[in-house]
C-alpha cells in the first residue's frame, strides 16, 4: 500500500482519523468496568480524536498565560469545556455521565508538544526496534531488551534492534554490551545495536551469523569475536540489509510502536524535520530515508484510525542547484498547514538546500526566496560558531526583498548563537528551536545551546529532542540537561546557561505552540477550555524530583482529544493496552 503522490496524500489526510479509546475507571462507580471504551472507534468529520472524560482531584498545572493550577479538567467530544476546581460544575458541561477518572492527587500538565524530532524515522525502522535512551547500564539493557522480545511476543529468529537515540556514556560501564551480554537477554533473537547515525555497534551470535553470511547482498559484514561492528561502512552495511527485508507490515507496526513509546513519555504532538534522502548504500545511515515514501506507513496507520499521537509534518529538501527543482515541485504541488488535528502538514526544513549549502550560499539563497514567495515556514539547521550568521544574514536579505516576518522562520539547535544575532532574528520575526542533543556526547565549558541567554533575549522560543539519531526522543531527559547543563557522563558542559524547570515545562508547551504555527496555536501546549483535550498525568512530582530523577519521569495517563491512548494503570488500575 503506497501513497506517492499528492492527490492520495490530500485525500487521506482529509479523512476522519481515530484511534481506540482506552479504558477509565470511575473509582466511586461500581458499575464502571475495566474495558467499557477500550474498543469504543468514533469517526468524526474532523479527523480528530473526540472523546468525553473527566479528570480530578489532580495537581494540574494548565501552563495558561496566568500559570493557573487547578484540579479538574473536563474534555468534551475532544475539546476542554472545563478547567477549575469543581467536579459537580465541570459535570454540568456534559450531557450525560463522562468517564471520570481520580488523579489521586497526582500531576498532570498539558500533552508535550515536540517541535524538532524525527520520529517518522523511528517509526521506518528495521526490526523491533527498542529505545535504549532510559537504560543506565549494561543490565539495564538486557532487561530492556529481553522484555521487548517477551511483551511483544518477537518470533524467534526476529531481530531486536536499537538504532540511534543514546550513547555508551550513559551507562555506568561506559561501554557498549558484550556479544555474550546480549546473547544471555536475546539467545532465541538476534540483535542490533548502533549508536547515532553510523554506529558504532554490537551484536549477539545470532545476529553474528546473519551478518557474516555471504549470501548478503551487501557481502558480509566484518565483526569481531565480541561482535563488535565499526562505525561507518561496515554499520552502513548491516544496517542496509535489515533494511532490505522491510516491508509495509514491518513499518505499520513500526509506526505504532514509535506513537506507543511517544505516549508513554507524554509527546501527544510531534513535529517531524524529515530525512536525508537514501541511496540504498552502505553510506546510508540512521537518518537517511526514502523521502517521498517514508510517510506510506504513517497515514496507512491514520487511515486505519490507530493513530494515537499527532504528527506534523516538515519537509527536508537538498537541492544542489540554484534553480531549487525538487523544492520547486513540492511549493507548487503541497499545501502548508494542510490536513486535520491527527496529521497536518508543517514547513519546510530542517535542511532547505543542500548539506554543503546548509549554512547559505546562492542555493541556500534561492531555496529561501522560493519559500517565501510561496509563504511557507521555514526550519534550517545550526551547529557551528558560524552557520548561524550567514543563515540569518540570508533570512535579512530575503525579508527586505520579499517579506518574512509574518512566516516564523527558525533557526533549529544553535549552540553558540550570539547575543547580537539572536537580536536580528527576532527583528525579522524569526525565532529559535533548541535541542538537548549535546546531552549524550557533548563537551564543556560551553556546550550550548545557551538556553538563559536566549529566554533572557525575549525571542520565541521553543525545544525539541531531536530524536531518534543523535538523541533521545525522551524529554524528561532534555529537562536535565536544561535545567543542571551536565552531559550523560555527569560533567558542567553548559555552566551559566541553566534555566529553570518552569521555564522548561513552558518551552515544551505554551511556547512550542508559536513554532507550529497556523490552526495549531490556538489548540496546543495549554489547558485552558476551547483548546484540545491532551493531557499527561506524571509518575512524579516534576517540580518536585531530585535533579537526578528527572530523566526518568514518564507518563501514569496520556490522553489525546479525550481518548486514553496510554494507560499504566496507576489511576485508573486498569493497565490498558492499546
Amino acid at each position: 500500500m503506497q501513497f506517492k503522490n499528492v492527490s492520495v496524500f490530500l485525500s487521506l489526510v482529509a479523512q476522519s482519523w481515530v484511534a481506540k479509546a482506552a479504558a477509565v475507571t470511575t473509582p466511586n462507580d461500581d458499575t464502571a468496568v475495566c474495558g467499557k471504551l477500550a474498543d469504543v472507534a468514533r469517526s468524526y468529520k474532523s479527523g480528530a480524536l473526540r472523546a468525553d472524560l473527566l479528570l480530578v482531584n489532580g495537581t494540574i498545572h494548565t501552563m495558561d498565560a496566568a500559570e493557573t493550577t487547578a484540579t479538574v479538567v473536563g474534555i468534551k467530544d475532544g475539546s476542554i469545556v472545563y478547567v477549575g476546581d469543581s467536579a459537580a460544575d465541570a459535570r454540568q458541561s456534559f450531557l450525560g455521565s463522562p468517564p471520570t477518572v481520580d488523579l489521586g492527587g497526582r500531576m498532570a500538565i498539558p500533552g508535550l508538544v515536540e517541535s524538532h524530532n524525527h520520529i517518522v524515522l523511528m517509526g521506518n525502522r528495521p526490526g523491533y526496534h527498542t529505545p535504549l535512551e532510559n537504560a543506565y547500564s549494561v543490565a539495564d539493557v538486557q532487561q530492556t531488551l529481553a522484555a521487548r522480545a517477551s511483551r511483544d511476543a518477537v518470533p524467534p529468529g526476529g531481530f531486536v534492534t536499537t538504532i540511534g537515540g543514546f550513547h555508551s556514556n550513559q551507562f555506568s560501564e561506559r561501554r557498549l554490551p558484550t556479544l555474550e551480554e546480549l546473547d544471555a537477554a536475546l539467545p532465541q533473537h538476534p540483535a542490533f545495536v548502533s549508536i547515532g547515525f553510523n554506529g558504532p555497534s554490537v551484536t549477539n551470535s545470532l545476529g553474528k551469523a546473519y551478518f557474516e553470511s555471504a549470501t548478503l547482498a551487501t557481502g558480509p559484514v566484518a565483526i569481531s569475536a565480541n561482535g563488535s561492528i565499526a562505525a561507518g561502512v561496515e554499520t552502513g552495511k548491516a544496517l542496509l540489509t535489515l533494511r532490505q527485508q522491510l516491508t509495509m507490515a514491518n513499518r505499520t507496526r513500526g509506526v505504532r510502536d514509535a506513537m506507543a513509546y511517544a505516549a508513554s513519555m507524554g509527546i501527544t504532538t510531534h513535529l517531524d524535520q524529515g530525512a536525508f534522502q537514501a541511496a540504498g548504500t552502505p553510506a546510508d545511515g540512521a537518518g537517511h530515508e526514502d523521502n517521498y515514501a517514508m510517510h506510506d506507513p504513517w497515514l496507512a496507520v491514520y487511515g486505519a484510525r490507530q493513530g494515537t499521537v499527532r504528527l506534523r509534518i516538515n519537509y527536508l529538501h537538498q537541492d544542489n542547484e540554484t534553480g531549487v527543482p525538487a523544492l520547486t515541485q513540492r511549493l507548487r504541488n503541497a499545501f502548508p498547514f494542510f490536513g486535520g488535528d491527527m496529521v497536518r502538514t508543517g514547513g519546510v526544513g530542517e535542511f532547505i538546500a543542500d548539506l554543503d549549502e546548509y549554512s547559505g550560499g546562492p542555493v541556500f539563497e534561492a531555496a529561501a526566496r522560493a519559500a517565501a514567495r510561496a509563504g511557507w515556514r521555514v526550519e534550517v539547521h545550526s551547529l557551528t560558531a558560524d552557520d548561524f550568521r550567514t543563515q540569518i544574514e540570508a533570512f535579512e536579505k530575503v525579508d527586505a526583498e520579499i517579506g518574512i516576518r509574518d512566516l516564523r522562520w527558525v533557526v533549529a539547535h544553535v549552540p553558540q548563537i550570539t547575543t547580537e544575532y539572536l537580536a536580528r532574528l527576532k527583528k525579522i520575526g524569526g525565532g529559535v528551536n533548541l535541542s538537548s542533543w549535546q546531552y549524550l556526547a557533548g563537551t564543556g565549558p560551553s556546550a550550548g545551546p545557551p538556553y538563559r541567554t536566549i529566554v533572557d533575549s525575549g525571542i520565541p522560543a521553543g525545544v525539541g529532542g531531536d530524536g531518534m539519531q543523535i538523541a533521545p526522543m525522551n524529554p524528561w531527559v532534555q529537562a536535565y540537561y536544561a535545567v543542571t547543563g551536565r552531559n550523560a557522563l555527569g560533567d558542567q558542559i553548559n555552566e551559566g546557561q541553566q534555566i529553570s524547570r518552569r521555564e522548561f515545562l513552558h518551552m515544551y508547551t505554551r511556547a512550542n505552540q508559536w513554532l507550529l504555527g497556523g490552526p495549531d496555536e490556538p489548540l496546543l501546549g495549554a489547558l485552558e477550555v476551547g483548546r484540545l483535550g491532551d493531557v499527561i498525568v506524571l509518575d512524579d512530582d516534576y517540580f518536585g524530583v531530585q535533579d537526578e530523577d528527572l530523566r526518568k519521569l514518564s507518563s501514569v495517563l496520556t490522553v489525546v482529544g479525550g481518548a486514553v491512548v496510554h494507560d499504566t494503570g496507576a489511576v485508573t488500575g486498569c493497565a490498558a493496552s492499546l
